[in-house]
C-alpha cells in the first residue's frame, strides 16, 4: 500500500509529519494492506492562523484494488486527532466495502478429509454402480 500525505499552506508539511502520518495509517490500516493500493491523505487548517474548536481536517482517500475509491474526512481541535478520527472512521469504511464484496461471492461448501457431502435422495449404490459399469473412455 503507497501512503502519500498532503498539507495546506498553514499546516508545516514536515518529514517527520509525514512520516508520524505515514506509520499512523500503515499500522491501523494493516489487514486491507492487500485489498488496497493507494491512500492519499490531505491534512488542513480550516481557519488559516485564526485559532478555533475543530478546525484541523485530515481528509483520506483510500483506493481498493478493483472497487471505487472511498473517502472520508474528520476535523478535530488538533492535528492528531483529526488523523486519529479519520483513520478510524476509514477503518470502518473499508471494513464495510470488502464485507461486501465477500459477501457477494458464494462458496461451494468443501467436505472436510474423509467426510463426504450427502444429498438428498442420492443413492450410494446406484452411483457406485453407474461408476463400475461405466466404460473407460481415453483421451
Amino acid at each position: 500500500m503507497q501512503i502519500q500525505v498532503h498539507s495546506d499552506n498553514h499546516i508545516e508539511g514536515s518529514a517527520r509529519l509525514v512520516n508520524w502520518v505515514s506509520a499512523s495509517v500503515a499500522d491501523k490500516l494493516e489487514r486491507f494492506d492487500e485489498g488496497v493500493t493507494r491512500v492519499v491523505v490531505h491534512l488542513n487548517d480550516e481557519n488559516g492562523i485564526k485559532a478555533g474548536a475543530q478546525d484541523k481536517r485530515c481528509q483520506i482517500e483510500a483506493r481498493p484494488k478493483g472497487q471505487q475509491p472511498v473517502s472520508v474526512s474528520h476535523k478535530a481541535a488538533s492535528l492528531e486527532l483529526a488523523v486519529d478520527g479519520a483513520i478510524g472512521k476509514l477503518n470502518n469504511a473499508l471494513k464495510h466495502q470488502f464485507g461486501k464484496s465477500r459477501s457477494k461471492r458464494v462458496s461451494a461448501p468443501v467436505p472436510l478429509e474423509g467426510e463426504t457431502l450427502e444429498v438428498e435422495g442420492r443413492d450410494a449404490l446406484l452411483e457406485a454402480d453407474f461408476y463400475d459399469e461405466a466404460p473407460v473412455r481415453a483421451f
